[in-house]
């Protein structure tokens, strides 16, 4: 398979991470978002909604939308817990991860660091936002070592994408020990770096 996606992006790390983590076999095609590189006439004819990651199978068929890509590359793995209950929280926090969080601490990230915006002239509007996710992150992890259950899931994957980067465009998790401790725990059960 293909995977089209450029290593800036927290979606498309998910989908790395997932393929690495279950030793799938992959070609990786870059592709510069910053550049339009996913809104040219080839990549459109293969994904008209213009992003990345998508992925391309040896049969042709695509697959687009990070979470949809990482559940399907990790089914019947040890990422998707087997209890419907804790599959269902699994998908709960995934749903969350991109309406509540990506939608923030990504957005932010991109306007800092690829758009030259500096931190204080970031809408204060998605400063809270950002911080409101990363504070429910914190109080989730009070207790527990992971998202879901008592193992590494996808919920795990999905959040980290973008939560490694959240102090690029301001966001601190000094004060957030459990999500700082998470990060690297995480990371190191993906052996990704």
């Amino acid at each position: 398979m293909k995977i089209y996606g450029e290593e800036i992006s927290g979606n498309c790390l998910k989908v790395k991470y997932v393929a690495d983590y279950l030793g799938l076999s992959y070609e990786w095609i870059d592709v510069d978002i910053v550049a339009g590189g996913s809104r040219t006439p080839e990549m459109l004819s293969k994904n008209p909604a213009g992003q990345v990651p998508f992925v391309e199978f040896d049969d042709g068929r695509i697959l687009s939308q990070s979470n949809t890509i990482i559940q399907f590359l990790a089914e019947e793995s040890d990422l998707i817990p087997e209890d419907p209950f804790l599959r269902a929280k699994m998908m709960e926090w995934m749903f969350w991860e991109q309406y509540s969080h990506e939608t923030a601490i990504a957005v932010a990230r991109f306007r800092v660091i690829y758009q030259g915006q500096a931190v204080e002239d970031l809408d204060p509007q998605l400063v809270a936002k950002g911080n409101a996710a990363l504070d429910l992150m914190e109080k989730h992890l009070i207790n527990q070592e992971w998202f879901v259950g008592e193992r590494l899931s996808l919920a795990d994957v999905a959040l980290v994408a973008y939560t490694q980067f959240a102090e690029q465009p301001g966001f601190s998790l000094e004060a957030r020990p459990n999500v700082r401790a998470w990060v690297p725990r995480v990371k190191a059960a993906l052996n990704c770096a």
